[in-house]
């Protein structure tokens, strides 16, 4: 057989097979994919056409362009007090998920564990077996979708090397006080943990202050922090990811990036400095918006009887459907089929979460209030059966 082994054992994502029947399928509301409706602020755009108009058309440094580097150094220590080196400990990215890529295959030797709050985002597990790793899932349903330092207690071993931590967390929306990171920070700091922190929707936390993990004192030099510019400033397209981290950790990530990818997009680097300048207050905006929708969603869902936790941030609720008398698979498909409606069967996050479905309210106000019309009427006719 050509095809590698390890390839072979790794499943195509659960939220992508899903949206196949979506494609070709009219007046389909999607609450799916977690991209947000809003398109990107027109300075960005303009900064990102200026910068073909002005001939920049060339491979930039491997790390990124100097003055996106800088630019992002400068905006997390004036926000959060966090100063990284822009020379050597910032790596410019394809995204969060080439830096996730990226970080895995720098750490980890064959068989190393890695520990995976879960329900999870549908890379986290993949590509840690890409990277030769054994990825080790952590159930937190119990908690209400929390890590706590119990859990980590109890999955931890000699070859545990590193845990991702994500938060607001795709697919429940949960996020951590500074209360709640300092006990989960102790334990990761007791066995000397690599913390990858995926905080990509850092900027949409509603209700307290993000805290970045490395903020914390003693887990900066443990840490690679990793965010970017897709989900708060509506720069999906664009692909343009950070990760910031230790000097030893960034320069290895860096030698693979430089061998498989070179460097993000110029035009795309241009357009994220000019959102680091300008555009904070249409993050603001939009922030607000997604808090207005999880406020209608979440209410609306509780009127219907389908429970869920509140989230924290980011846009999307995990909603449990364990009432009903489907899989979560049978739910979505038809909700699709019935309704007209797309969301993500549970299980893409982990087969244990066949009870769930992840619905995204990154949708116009508009088509929140009509999709949710067609769930209540989805949900009545099947009572009746």
């Amino acid at each position: 057989m050509e095809i590698s082994k390890r390839v072979q054992r790794v499943q195509p994502s659960g939220i992508r097979r899903f949206f196949d029947l979506v494609l070709g399928m009219k007046e389909v509301i999607s609450l799916g994919v977690g991209e947000p409706d809003f398109i990107t602020p027109w300075q960005i755009r303009e900064a990102g056409i200026y910068s073909l108009e002005q001939g920049f058309t060339s491979y930039t440094s491997n790390k990124g362009l100097f003055k996106l580097r800088m630019g992002i150094s400068r905006y997390l220590k004036s926000r959060y007090g966090l100063e990284y080196s822009p020379e050597d400990e910032i790596l410019v990215t394809v995204g969060v998920s080439e830096g996730l890529d990226l970080v895995l295959r720098a750490i980890i030797n064959p068989q190393d564990r890695i520990l995976i709050p879960s329900p999870r985002y549908v890379s986290y597990g993949p590509l840690t077996e890409l990277s030769g790793g054994i990825p080790v899932y952590l159930n937190t349903e119990r908690q209400r979708f929390k890590l706590t330092p119990d859990i980590i207690e109890r999955h931890v071993n000699s070859k545990a090397k590193a845990i991702i931590l994500n938060y607001p967390a795709n697919p429940t929306g949960i996020s951590y006080t500074k209360k709640e990171l300092e006990r989960i920070k102790r334990a990761i700091l007791k066995y000397n943990l690599i913390c990858i922190s995926d905080e990509i929707y850092g900027d949409l936390t509603y209700d307290f202050l993000h805290v970045p993990f490395a903020t914390l004192a003693g887990a900066k030099n443990s840490t690679v922090y990793l965010s970017g510019f897709s989900k708060s400033y509506a720069m999906t397209g664009w692909r343009v990811g950070f990760a910031c981290g230790p000097k030893r950790i960034i320069d290895a990530m860096t030698k693979i990036h430089q061998y498989t990818t070179m460097c993000v997009s110029i035009t795309s680097q241009m357009a994220a400095y000019e959102a680091l300048q300008t555009a904070r207050s249409a993050v603001d905006e939009m922030r607000r918006e997604y808090r207005r929708r999880r406020e209608y969603v979440v209410d609306r869902l509780k009127e219907l009887g389908i429970e869920c936790v509140r989230p924290d941030g980011a846009f999307y609720v995990f909603a449990s459907i364990k009432d009903t008398a489907f899989t979560s698979v049978d739910f979505a498909q038809r909700l699709l089929r019935e309704q007209r409606v797309a969301v993500v069967p549970g299980t893409a996050f982990g087969e244990e979460f066949d009870g769930y479905i992840r619905i995204s309210y990154a949708s116009s106000f508009e088509n929140l209030k009509e999709a949710l019309i067609r769930i209540e009427r989805f949900l009545k006719k099947n009572q009746r059966q």
